[in-house]
Order: C-alpha cells, then sequence, then structure tokens
C-alpha cells in the first residue's frame, strides 16, 4: 500500500539511467517507498529517497526481491532519540489519536528515519500522518482533528486513506464542495471521496 516502506531493492535492480545518489542510498541499505500508481505485474511502484528535499526517484521495484515491509501504523510508537520539533509533534500527538480508536500511521521523513534510522529529519520537517478511513469521516470531525493537529509546533500534514484513494485532511475540512481524490490512476475533484460510482461517472 501507498506509504510503505519495503527494503530488498539492490543499485542492480535501477535503470541504468538512475542517478547517482539513488544507487549511494539503495547501497547503503535504504528501504524504498511505495507510491500510489499502476505497475506492471510482479513489480510495485516505489521511490527512492536522497538526502535532499528534492531528490525523489519514482521506479519500480520486484515483488519477489522484497524482503521486508513496514507499514506507517507500525511505527506510531517508535521513538528517536532527536529533539526536533516533528519528533516532540508526534509524543503530543500520540495519546490524542490512540484515545481516538482510529488506525494511524507515521509517514514522510519522520517515517522513515522511525523506520529506518537513517536520518531525515531537520528543524524545519512537517510531520506527516495518516488515517485509514474505511468509513466516511464527516466534515466537522474532520475540523475536530485538524484543530488538535495545528496545536502543535510544527506543521502536520495528514492524508484520509479511504479504499478509493487518498484525500488531504486540511482539503477535507475546508469549505470547497469539490476534493482532490488521488488513486493509483489519476486524481479527481470530488464531492464525496467514498463514493466508488462518483469516480466512475
Amino acid at each position: 500500500m501507498a506509504h510503505d516502506l519495503l527494503w530488498g531493492m539492490t543499485p542492480g535492480q535501477l535503470p541504468e539511467d538512475a542517478p547517482a545518489w539513488a544507487i549511494a542510498s539503495l547501497d547503503a541499505g535504504q528501504p524504498v517507498v511505495v507510491r500510489r500508481a499502476v505497475s506492471a505485474v510482479g513489480q510495485v511502484a516505489v521511490g527512492v529517497r536522497g538526502r535532499l528535499r528534492e531528490q525523489r526517484y519514482a521506479t519500480s521495484m520486484a515483488i519477489a526481491a522484497v524482503s521486508r515491509r513496514v507499514r506507517p501504523e507500525q511505527l506510531c510508537h517508535v521513538d528517536i532519540g532527536r529533539d526536533l520539533p516533528a519528533v516532540r509533534a508526534l509524543k503530543h500527538l500520540r495519546p490524542l489519536l490512540d484515545a481516538c480508536g482510529w488506525i494511524w500511521g507515521v509517514s514522510g521523513s519522520a517515517g522513515f528515519e522511525l523506520a529506518s534510522g537513517f536520518s531525515a529529519l531537520h528543524e524545519g520537517s512537517d510531520l506527516d500522518l495518516i488515517l485509514r478511513t474505511p468509513q466516511p469521516l464527516s466534515r466537522v470531525q474532520a475540523r475536530e482533528l485538524l484543530r488538535v493537529l495545528d496545536s502543535v509546533e510544527c506543521a502536520v500534514d495528514m492524508q484520509l486513506q479511504m479504499p478509493l484513494g487518498a484525500v488531504a485532511l486540511r482539503e477535507w475540512a475546508g469549505s470547497s464542495g469539490r476534493v482532490l481524490l488521488k488513486n493509483a490512476t489519476q486524481a479527481c475533484l470530488v464531492i464525496d471521496p467514498w463514493n466508488p460510482q462518483e469516480q466512475a461517472a
């Protein structure tokens, strides 16, 4: 699933035109991040992360090569010994999100560092979270949740992960009649991101 971290990809599995920094990342044993995209049979769409924010390389990985997988929700209660705004924000939000009984997880730079041990966070890093929402989350609930997330010291971006794709919590909590739903094949504006008939229209 999107945002999962996978181990097992080697530099030899990269295309010949892959940048040197992507080769170095895999050489160091770093995981790759599952992307929301269509892949060939037996492959999964992934992204290789570099040290810089702009260093993101989209490629695919053979499913047979996967040696380990970590999902964002497995990282909720992992701690790292670094005193950074995103780390402090996670510690503050953890009991509040747990108390709601939701299935949530850590993605982005924070998730990458929590899972792999490779430094990815810095003082200005946002905290990226996901929330599994198989059932509709009302816009009133979304606004209440956004108020909680906005109470911490760093910017928090949360994606609502639904059966049909993903929507930014901040957008769903807003006043626009339509929101951008992203799935493996497209991004489209919808009124109800949980309604499969709307996407098919």
